[in-house]
């Protein structure tokens, strides 16, 4: 069973990816401050930690370069508000193996969470790094969808959106189950942001891929009519 260690100072967030990753089978350790994350993933054993970058005392960027700098190998997945290049590219280049910014949806971080156990081999899982659905295929690390011999890239939200589509083919998923799976905690149910996101994916996928069920919600259809 593999043990997390969350360093989060907010409390809703923490919260958050706790419960949905102890639903998960996992074991789970929270620390609210830098230093506390630092001591924890050094000296305790954890098999991955998941870092937000806006921690106190010390940052997640500062915890991620010390670990590193004391040769911990330990599987580091960076959550941040900050959705700018440069920062991906600090997060990653600093030994970070991931980095997912804020809001993010619950399955995609424990898509990435898995993903970087199984490369680790932390917890033997063997869940293949894509999904596909007929001739759609999302690869789950660089976030590229092919659709037949076409391939696109995905906005955070975008990839967020087109994975739960794609876990459940031909089913009619409302919009409030969207707003809950891809924007997670941060949802707001009188949004049109669904419909929004559906529209971005319809012009990777073609447009009949993704039927609107008047009254109940969207269904992505295996194969086009």
């Amino acid at each position: 069973m593999s043990r997390i260690l969350i360093a989060e100072d907010e409390e809703n967030i923490a919260s958050f990816v706790q419960k949905g990753l102890r639903a998960n089978g996992f074991v789970t350790t929270i620390v609210a401050d830098g230093q506390s994350a630092y001591e924890h993933a050094r000296y305790g054993e954890h098999d991955l930690l998941i870092l937000d970058v806006g921690l106190p005392e010390m940052d997640g960027f500062e915890v991620l370069r010390k670990l590193r700098e004391n040769d911990v190998r330990l599987p580091i997945i960076m959550l941040t508000a900050r959705d700018s290049v440069s920062d991906r590219v600090a997060g990653l280049s600093g030994g970070a193996d991931d980095y997912v910014p804020k809001p993010f949806s619950f399955d995609e971080l424990l898509a990435r969470v898995r993903l970087r156990l199984h490369a680790d081999g932390g917890d033997g899982n063997t869940e293949s790094t894509s999904v596909r659905v007929g001739d759609i295929e999302l690869d789950l690390r660089t976030r590229r969808v092919t659709v037949g011999d076409t391939s696109h890239d995905l906005s955070a939200r975008e990839f967020a959106l087109a994975e739960v589509l794609l876990r459940h083919p031909d089913q009619v998923l409302s919009r409030e189950q969207l707003l809950s799976q891809v924007w997670g905690f941060d949802f707001d149910p009188g949004s049109n942001v669904v419909d929004v996101y559906v529209r971005y994916l319809r012009k990777k996928f073609g447009a009949e891929r993704i039927e609107t069920v008047r009254g109940m919600g969207y269904r992505l259809r295996r194969e086009p009519r």
